[in-house]
């Protein structure tokens, strides 16, 4: 199985390797993201050079805190037709992880996403800011502990 393969590869970095029904996913230590991602890339047994989409879960409610976050990514090899997720959790108290930008051009807009809904930091992103909301919202609506009736600074158009 793919996942067995890449847990075997990367035994420091997978944590955990699985199907469910047809799905193949991995978790990952959040430090290895970077060297997974460019190895699942260039290694022609794995060949993922589409990253579909990278979403952000808040797992509020958790009994451990410590993995509040988990940053999701969908990877898809064009030429061997096979997926993956990888889940790389993230902690309440350092919501970060390695930028995957330069390994797949589509991240830049995913990761901005995600930073600007989640508030997790992707280091190393080139041009990090909001996306989706304007400069001056304060925090990230989509955490679950955001008040829905927060009412946000009034902003007029820049002279």
């Amino acid at each position: 199985m793919l996942t067995d393969v890449i847990k075997s590869r990367f035994p420091n970095i997978v944590t955990q390797a699985c199907v469910d029904r047809v799905d193949n996913f991995i978790v990952i230590k959040r430090e290895g993201i970077k060297d997974i991602a460019s190895a699942l890339r260039d290694d022609p047994q794995f060949d993922f050079n589409l990253l579909m989409d990278l979403f952000g879960v808040d797992y509020l409610h958790w009994e451990e805190k410590a993995l509040r976050f988990e940053v999701i990514y969908n990877l898809y090899s064009l030429r061997k037709k096979h997926r993956l997720f990888i889940k790389a959790p993230v902690p309440e108290e350092d919501p970060s992880i390695d930028s995957v930008a330069l390994v797949w051009p589509a991240a830049d807009w995913y990761e901005r996403e995600a930073w600007d809904m989640f508030g997790v930091r992707f280091k190393g992103h080139p041009n990090l800011k909001r996306i989706l909301m304007y400069e001056e919202f304060q925090g990230h609506p989509l955490r679950k502990d955001y008040p829905y009736n927060f009412r946000q600074p009034l902003v007029g158009p820049k002279n």
